[in-house]
């Protein structure tokens, strides 16, 4: 990067980012208690509320939250008439799936090929990270010229809307001017990206039963219903022949006219193989971007090894489903929950419950706040342009914020390119991406400040 001073403090403080983000990335803060245990997201929540501390942070307070997580918040007042910036990331992660799958252990920060390892290292514990670099950069170079709100959530992953709840009923908490979730990330490595939708998301729990208990299948099996072959039909109906989601009075042809995805690149990135089809029509973009999606992501049903010949007398799954903007999620969760009942056979009690919702979000790109974010970006990357995508997954507290403080500009970039493959096994994060961004994020606070 050039010799511009900010980007050379930045530099100068990767190492030291490195250790903090092993530390940050060594608590299991999965907000699922029936997994994990409270005191790893507790733990988590104090550092970065010690964090905080360390650079001159008032008001840091480690907040109850309705669904039972803490998020921390903290505010570094600024000079006299500056303005407020919000700084938003989530100290919570997915679990981490199989974890022999992995390379390296899970919960320990890795180097390999030039990237960290590590659950959560993008998403979003190395946004953590991001904003502090960012703040002692500017720190190291004259000060910081704005008022700084930070607040780091601890149970994003979840859906369960700890946080928004909460901001609701303290409205004056998160006020600010401008937002900067660090939560998305750019289109691919090198090219610097701002997310301007995001899919919303609502999540059901749908619980299938057909007899008093199971029934040994050669005796019963043929006319005795089967609740997993019901389920399994009731979940197939989700999907069109090519694999597009068909919620029945739900639209799925929106079409995307930003930034398109090629199809080869989505399949490297996806890592599908070969000879295996995409799913859905329309372009890709239209597909992850601006239309409907389902996923089963849970099935609770007989293991493999250790089954016996039975006829299964209960099932459940649960059922995701990505919301585009202009869907209401809340609409969308009713036509979900309609579609699963219809299409429940055999006359099989089928009940579904809600789990969690987030709305989507759409951010306005005209405002100066952008204006700002691209300048920063022209000089954090060099050489490129700034490019508008949009983004698959949910972040329900944009809508809040929006919500609550309408005049406020929200920006959302991060560090979760394709290659970091958050949510999947060996999820990693580009050291070179977090030094651009954390550039980046300071030159556009010391814009947004004289703008």
């Amino acid at each position: 990067m050039s010799s511009n001073p900010v980007a050379e403090t930045v530099a100068s403080l990767l190492p030291r980012a490195r250790a903090e983000l092993a530390e940050l990335v060594a608590f299991k803060s999965v907000a699922d208690f029936d997994q994990y245990p409270r005191s790893e997201s507790e733990g988590a929540a104090r550092w970065v509320a010690d964090a905080l501390r360390a650079e001159g942070f008032t008001d840091v307070a480690l907040l109850d939250t309705p669904d039972g997580t803490q998020s921390v918040y903290g505010h570094l007042p600024g000079p006299e008439g500056a303005r407020t910036v919000l700084l938003y990331a989530h100290y919570d992660v997915q679990p981490p799936l199989d974890e022999a799958a992995w390379a390296t252990p899970p919960f320990e920060l890795t180097e390999r090929d030039g990237r960290w390892y590590g659950r959560g290292a993008a998403d979003c514990k190395g946004g953590i990270i991001m904003h502090l670099l960012a703040l002692r950069a500017l720190k190291a170079d004259g000060g910081i010229p704005v008022a700084v709100k930070v607040i780091a959530e601890g149970s994003e992953e979840q859906g369960t809307g700890g946080l928004e709840r909460y901001a609701e009923q303290h409205p004056e908490l998160l006020a600010a001017d401008a937002v900067v979730i660090g939560d998305t990330g750019n289109f691919r490595v090198g090219l610097p990206t701002v997310t301007s939708t995001l899919r919303g998301m609502t999540m059901l729990r749908v619980e299938v039963d057909t007899l008093e208990g199971n029934l040994h299948s050669g005796q019963f099996g043929g006319a005795a219903p089967d609740a997993l072959a019901a389920l399994i039909r009731v979940l197939d109906s989700l999907r069109a022949e090519d694999g597009s989601t068909t919620v029945d009075g739900l639209g799925a042809d929106a079409a995307w006219d930003g930034l398109q995805y090629d199809e080869e690149q989505f399949r490297k990135d996806a890592k599908v193989l070969d000879g295996v089809e995409l799913t859905g029509s329309g372009t890709v973009a239209d597909r992850i971007w601006a239309r409907p999606a389902v996923t089963v992501i849970g099935i609770d049903c007989p293991p493999v090894v250790g089954a016996t010949p039975s006829v299964q007398a209960g099932a459940r799954a649960l059922v995701s489903l990505r919301v585009p903007p202009g869907v209401d999620a809340a609409e969308a969760t009713k036509l979900l929950q309609a579609h699963l009942e219809a299409h429940t056979p055999w006359g099989a009690r089928v009940r579904t419950t809600q789990i969690g919702q987030g709305q989507p979000f759409r951010a306005d790109t005209t405002s100066p706040a952008y204006q700002a974010m691209a300048d920063a970006m022209a000089v954090a990357y060099p050489g490129e342009e700034l490019q508008y995508a949009g983004q698959g997954g949910s972040i329900p507290l944009c809508n809040t914020l929006a919500a609550l403080y309408p005049q406020a500009e929200i920006l959302l970039i991060g560090l979760s390119e394709p290659e970091a493959q958050i949510h999947a096994v060996n999820e990693s994060v580009s050291p070179e991406e977090l030094e651009r961004l954390s550039v980046a994020e300071a030159l556009f606070l010391r814009n947004y400040a004289a703008g």
